[in-house]
């Protein structure tokens, strides 16, 4: 165990498995005594369990490091509201927080159903606001605290799971939102876009859908087809942990509001989305007209677009 973080104290969520437990390791291993928060539940969500979160504090501990177990569902307010307290409790206050929680309920949007949409949302957006609404109380006191969210590729571009791609979209503006809103108070917000061999990568429903998308032409942002599946499934989640470290340090103090890649040895900085074009009408010649829209867009706003799925012939029912 080394001592960088010594004195700082962690949340991580979703830290039985995975991602998440790398990085509960990783700032174990730099010194930080960590609260492994895990639901222990399946890939979709169901059947929770304490024996993730309590494998994961039961290795920290034979490291030399410290750490405790909690098994509260990150989109319960109170289960939420009970983490934080566990922390402040037995380590006396938060300093890093890493919101690593989340499930997979895949599915087309023609096929995708209210609970699966609704499942999703609620983990990983609502548990995400949860898990970050309470420590900012602590931090804000504090005068200080490190926030890391985790969004992913799909916040700009998805297919086959929406619902998922809107919440990790939603996210990265939540991400932006408590940046400027607790900066004044020395806290940080950020956000990482991972990609690794975890059991929501590979797990067998989600390989299964994959290759259905492949043999109909339709590739998933983060795999791209079974080539880049076969890459991801020698990415180590340990890859991902080194930033969030850096990212929940001291050093990354003036860091805020900032979405980082991070897939395999590769880390990357995305870019804030900004206005591309504009045209303009004055207010007192009136509103837009069609005729003019339908001259002018083309020409303007549009032009260069590409379609990214463009409409294709009916396949043939074997």
């Amino acid at each position: 165990m080394g001592d960088p973080l010594k004195g700082k104290s962690a949340i991580v969520t979703g830290a039985g498995r995975g991602i998440g437990r790398a990085i509960a390791m990783a700032l174990a291993q730099e010194g930080a005594s960590v609260v492994v928060n895990d639901f222990g539940v399946k890939v979709d969500g169901s059947e929770p369990a304490s024996g993730p979160a309590d494998e994961v504090v039961q290795e920290i501990k034979s490291l030399g490091g410290k750490a405790v177990a909690s098994y509260g569902d990150v989109a319960s307010w109170q289960d939420s509201e009970n983490l934080i307290k566990a922390c402040v409790d037995n380590f006396g206050r938060l300093d890093i927080l890493a919101n690593m929680a989340g499930i997979l309920r895949d599915r087309m949007i023609f096929n995708m159903t209210e609970d699966e949409w609704d499942a999703v949302i609620r983990v990983h957006l609502k548990g995400t606001f949860n898990c970050t609404r309470h420590p900012c109380v602590v931090m804000r006191q504090q005068r200080g605290g490190r926030i890391i969210n985790t969004t992913s590729p799909a916040w700009i571009v998805t297919t086959g799971h929406i619902n998922y791609g809107a919440a990790k979209s939603g996210i990265v503006s939540l991400t932006k939102g408590v940046a400027r809103e607790m900066g004044r108070y020395g806290v940080t917000c950020n956000a990482i876009a991972p990609a690794a061999a975890t059991r929501m990568t590979m797990d067998p429903a989600v390989a299964a859908a994959l290759q259905l998308r492949a043999e109909r032409g339709v590739a998933r942002e983060d795999t791209a087809g079974n080539s880049a599946a076969a890459a991801l499934a020698q990415m180590d989640p340990g890859a991902v942990a080194p930033i969030v470290v850096y990212l929940g340090s001291d050093q990354a103090a003036n860091i805020n509001g900032e979405v980082f890649g991070a897939v395999g040895g590769r880390l990357s900085l995305y870019s804030h989305p900004v206005e591309m074009r504009m045209i303009y009408k004055d207010p007192q010649e009136g509103v837009w007209t069609l005729d003019e829209l339908e001259t002018l867009v083309p020409a303007s706003l549009a032009s260069g677009l590409a379609n990214p799925a463009p409409p294709q012939p009916p396949s043939e029912k074997k």
